[in-house]
Formats: C-alpha cells, structure tokens, sequence
C-alpha cells in the first residue's frame, strides 16, 4: 500500500502548487465549436493511447462489429460468437476481459454498471457515426463509470461542424450480410445543427442457425452561442439473433466448422441512450463542461439447459429476461492559462435492473432487482516548463450494490482511491518520451459476487452466499516514445501492470451459462507494444500494430500463465494509393494462448491475411473487403467444459463483402 500513498501524496500537492489545468491545450480550451469531452489524452499526456480518426473509420467500417477493428491495435485479441463479423463479439486488451475495459461515448460510460460490460451489438453500426476513437492502454487518465482496470475505449459522437452532406449506403458479402444506412449531417447554419443516421445489419452468420438482424438510430444535434453550446445525443439499438455462445468439441468441428452447440435458442435486446451536454465557457480561461444522461435496457435470452449439460433435448426452455434504467450526471471545471491547466469534476448515478426467471412451460420462476450507486470527483492537472510536461491525476470513487429478492442481502459498498502521476519530455518538437505510474481498483461484479447465478442461493440458514466481494487492484507502470511527421507516426512503449487480488476469467460457465471468474492471489502483466504507421512514398505506406506480452499467475506458490493471452500479437498492413484508388493487404499473426489454469490446453498459433480495395469516383465510393483470403482454420477463444472436454469458437473462412457509398 505504501506505493499508493506516495503517488497519492505526489498528486495532492502537485495539485495544489500549480492550481493547473486539463490535458487539453490552451487554444482547444478556447474553441466553442463542440462540448469538450475532457478525459482524452493529447501527445503530452504520459501515458499510453493510440488515436482512430473518422476518415480510417469511414474506409474500414462496414457495420462489423466494432472488436474487430479495435483488434487492429496493439493487444486486442477479439472473437465472435457466429464465427463472422456480425453479431456477438468480444474482445480484451492486455488479455483483460471486456468487463475491466472502460467504454464511453462522450464522457457517458456504455458499460452495464451490475456487469460491466460494454454490448456493442444492442448499438450496431455506431462506428459509422463516431468522429474519433481513442484507445488508452493501462489504467489511463480518471474516467467516469467503471474502472479503467486494463484500459479504456473513448467514442466521440459525431462532428456537427463536418460540411453538410448526404450519404446512403448499401453492402452485401458471405453469408448473406447485409448493411444499409442513410446519414445526413446539416452542418451549423446560423448557430444549429443536426445529424441524423439510421442503420441495417442483417446476417445469416457463419454457424448454422447464429443469424443476426439489428436495427440502430443515431441522433445529435447543437445549438451554438457565443459563450455556451448545448448538444443532444439520442442513441438507440434493436438486435435479434439466433445464439451461438457455446464453444464446440474438436470431433464435431473436424466434421462440420460450421456447427452450431447452441439449440433452438434466441435473444432480442433493445437499449437507448440520451444525453444532453453543454459547454459553458466562464471568460477566455475557463469553462464548465455538464452532461445529464440516461441510458434504457430491455431484453431477454433463452437457455437451454440440458444441451448445456449435454443431455438431449426436450420441450424445456429456460429465459432469462432483464430490464434496467441508469439516470446520471457529471460536471467538470477546466481552467487553462500559460503553461498551467487544471481540470475539477464530479460524476454520479443511480441504477436498477430488474431480473426474471422463467421457464416456457412452467412460467415465471423468480424475480428479483438490483440495485447500483456510483459517485466519483477527480481532480487533473499538468505543467509545463519548456519541454518538461508534469501530470498528476487523482479520483475518488464510491460505489454500492444493493439486491431485492428472496433472499436477505446486506448492501456492499466499496471505497476507492486512483491516483496517477507521470513526467513527458518533448526531446525534439515532434518526439516525446514518458513515464507514468498510477492505481486503479476494481469491485466484483454481480456475477463475480453470485457465484454465476441469476437469482441468489441462501445456505442452510438463509443466509446469502456470496462467492467474492473483495475488490481487485492495480499498480500500472507505462515508459515510452512517440514521435510525429508528415511520413512516420511511431509510438512504442513498455508496461507493467502488478495484481491484487486479480479476479479473473478461468473459462468455465455457471448455471446459467454466464462465464465464471477466479480471484488469484498474485498476478503480473508486462510487455511491449508497437504501433507505426510509415509513409514510403507518395503511393505506399506501412501501417504495423505489434505487441509482446508476458504474464504470471501465482496462486498457492503455483506459477502459471493467464487464459487468452497471447505472447506475441502482429498486424501488418501494406497501402497503395494513387488518387482516388487504394489497396491494402493485412497480415495478423496471432501466438497460442492456453484455455485452461493448468495451462494444458491451448488455442494454437495463426495466421491469416485480409485485403481491402476502395475507389473514390465523384460523389461514389466502391469497397471491396476479402477477409482470410488464405483460408486459414483457426479458432481464437475456448475453454475447458465442466466433464473437462475442449470447447472452441470456430472462426470463418474465406468470406467477401463489397460497398458502394453515394454522397450528396
């Protein structure tokens, strides 16, 4: 703990000298042309973050699921459960599953706070409407809503000062994939603006019967003054498949890649998000930033439960069904003057979600709600002194689960203290170097404290068992180099990121099919990443997103290695452009990763290769997508099932998708 009081005492009166300012520059402090979303990095900041313009989205963006380009980058792995790029989809960076990755859309955590997660599936085709992405790795800077435990994803919405402009497109490819989309954008006449897209995805899914059908909307508008601006953003998703979660025995799959171990099982989920923000700029050195949002989930899954246990299948169906409703709001003061900025905010909400159990023949089974607070203040600043940047960051964070059911629960409430620190020095104008260290905690999540149950079990004198509600800590160490041309843009850095009582993923499920977690009493992750993106010559370019990972597990003086982690991951992509017309070809190389604690089974080695074609004529796009074009058998997630049997999650072949795009 002491090296967390140091870096506590190190923010705290960093702090205090400089009453200093946000990450954000002076000259963006002073700009009123969108709400400023201030948890982002800029090539200062030390830590680690890799930025996602609009233009590389629009090029590569498809309406596939969003792990998929995130996996791009260096350290994501990601799968899907169809097999294809449509419907279910994970991803986890650092090998940290997505429940300990902070996703936001504007400052607006998209993670479900009982769980965790972040479904990008409930919101499909939202990166056709994202202006920017941005990508920290490590603890990062102080966010709001869930821990940033092994990194962060941040989602602006879409530019309202982009030239007005019409776009309508349609795509088709294997398995019958479909998108259709129309997008307009007003731009701002006389201080208004509003965007509006409206999307189709549809697929039959590379498994037998794992089709996906979704529908999703994007809404946002601005209304911009001299001195504030106000901007709403309406989300909302509608998604319908036929379930594919359940890995597959090796003897099936050498049979038929394409089999489906889910039976006559279907979800549907539809969620909404509503956000109104406003920037309120004081005088020339500061501003408020306020956000009020509200976020609105409904849906249900069926379960089969004896294809899970493996026994036949019978007229018994189970579903689980969930409604919830999050209400929040954050307020952040940024003050910006010379050399100093200094950023002041406060977040908080109030969640619920209603649980129910059912079975088709019997009916309702149980019912139950649970409830989660969240409140957090965080105050940021940095210095400059020539080339010399200081950072200090520090976050409180409270948080409690309470539970309404038939069993008696005591309400848990968890207390956290997130302090970051780091140096950057600009070595030459467009190189920087850097070091940062910071903590983060983590609460269990309801499933961790449930022991994988939807409705809680008592013991034999009623009372709740619980199966985990320490919560996990972190201590991240980042070094590394960046440098910025007209030709190279080169980011390398190393990590090192020590466990506390690590919670984590030991790839088996429980009664309900949910994935079950371990607490481990010691754990280390570290490594390398790599990320350039070269300019040869005026028609070729080299794009390479690298990383070498090494991670321990100590549990009972016994060393292992961590489920889903790879130790080397490689993306190689090489560009040809001339006008309007370009190529790339794409190579990833992934490493084996074990798929069980005892590190005896293993998903192997891959390697697959993926090629893009685009052509820009007039107000026309034309795409054409092949992916695994060297048909390459791999899987790239699995466990190990309850009778110890190897499940997989086949991934597709060959497969083809083409574009067109026409803009007015």
């Amino acid at each position: 703990m002491t090296r967390y009081w140091i870096l506590f005492f190190l923010v705290s009166l960093f702090s205090r000298q400089i009453q200093g300012q946000d990450t954000l520059r002076l000259d963006t402090a002073r700009t009123l042309k969108e709400v400023i979303v201030i948890y982002q990095a800029d090539k200062l900041t030390p830590i680690t973050f890799q930025n996602i313009s609009s233009k590389e989205l629009k090029i590569k963006s498809t309406g596939q699921e969003p792990s998929f380009l995130l996996a791009e980058t260096p350290s994501v792995t990601n799968y899907s459960d169809a097999g294809n790029a449509q419907g279910y989809s994970y991803f986890r960076l650092r090998g940290i599953d997505q429940t300990r990755i902070n996703i936001s859309l504007d400052g607006v955590s998209l993670n479900e706070p009982e769980d965790q997660g972040a479904y990008f599936s409930n919101y499909p085709d939202i990166f056709n409407s994202v202006s920017k992405i941005q990508i920290q790795r490590g603890v990062g800077t102080s966010k709001n809503g869930v821990a940033s435990y092994g990194g962060s994803v941040q989602l602006f919405s879409p530019n309202l000062h982009d030239p007005a402009k019409t776009t309508v497109g349609l795509g088709y490819g294997s398995f019958n994939s479909l998108r259709a989309f129309a997008e307009y954008n007003s731009g701002v006449k006389k201080g208004k603006a509003l965007y509006v897209r409206a999307s189709e995805v549809f697929s039959e899914g590379y498994k037998y019967n794992s089709s996906n059908n979704a529908q999703s909307i994007f809404l946002s508008s601005g209304l911009f003054y001299d001195k504030t601006t106000w901007k709403i953003n309406l989300l909302a998703g509608r998604q319908q498949n036929q379930l594919a979660w359940l890995g597959v025995p090796d003897s099936l799959i050498k049979i038929d890649r394409r089999f489906n171990a889910n039976k006559n099982e279907r979800d549907q989920f539809t969620q909404c998000l509503a956000q109104l923000q406003n920037n309120w700029q004081l005088n020339r050195y500061s501003s408020i930033q306020s956000s009020v949002y509200y976020t609105f989930l409904k849906g249900n899954y069926d379960f089969n439960l004896n294809n899970f246990l493996g026994l036949p299948t019978t007229a018994e169906l189970y579903n689980y069904a969930f409604q919830s409703n999050l209400v929040g709001f954050f307020s952040n003061y940024t003050f910006s003057k010379k050399q100093f900025n200094l950023t002041t905010g406060v977040h908080g909400n109030t969640y619920q979600r209603r649980h129910t159990g059912s079975e088709k023949a019997v009916g309702k089974l149980y019912e139950n709600t649970g409830y989660k607070q969240e409140a957090s203040t965080f105050i940021k600043a940095d210095y400059s002194v020539k080339r010399v940047t200081l950072f200090a960051d520090v976050q409180y964070r409270f948080s409690s689960f309470d539970y309404r059911g038939s069993v008696p629960f005591e309400k848990i409430q968890w207390q956290f203290v997130n302090p970051k620190a780091g140096i950057s020095v600009a070595i030459k104008p467009n190189s920087v170097l850097y070091y940062s260290a910071g903590s983060t905690g983590r609460e269990p999540t309801r499933n961790d404290l449930f022991g994988g149950n939807d409705d809680l079990l008592a013991d034999s004198t009623g009372q709740a068992i619980l199966s985990n509600k320490t919560p996990e800590t972190v201590f991240n160490q980042e070094f590394g180099f960046r440098h910025q041309s007209q030709r190279v843009n080169f980011n390398l850095n190393l990590y090192y990121m020590d466990f506390n009582n690590e919670i984590v993923l030991d790839g088996k499920f429980g009664p309900n099919g949910l994935a079950l977690t371990n607490k481990v009493e010691q754990s280390i992750r570290a490594g390398v990443e790599l990320s350039l993106h070269y300019k040869l010559s005026d028609h070729f370019s080299l794009v390479n997103n690298s990383s070498f990972n090494y991670s321990r597990i100590k549990e009972q003086k016994i060393e292992f290695t961590p489920i889903l982690t790879p130790l080397i991951i490689i993306n190689q992509e090489v560009v040809y452009f001339q006008k309007g017309f370009s190529v790339a070809i794409i190579g990833r190389y992934q490493d084996e990763s074990f798929i069980d604690f005892a590190n005896t089974a293993t998903l192997e080695n891959y390697f697959y290769v993926n090629a893009r074609v685009t052509y820009d004529f007039k107000k026309v796009q034309l795409g054409i997508f092949a992916n695994n074009i060297t048909n390459t058998q791999y899987f790239n997630n699995g466990y190990i099932d309850f009778d110890g049997s190897k499940k997989y999650f086949v991934q597709a072949p060959t497969n083809f998708y083409a574009s067109i795009k026409y803009s007015f």
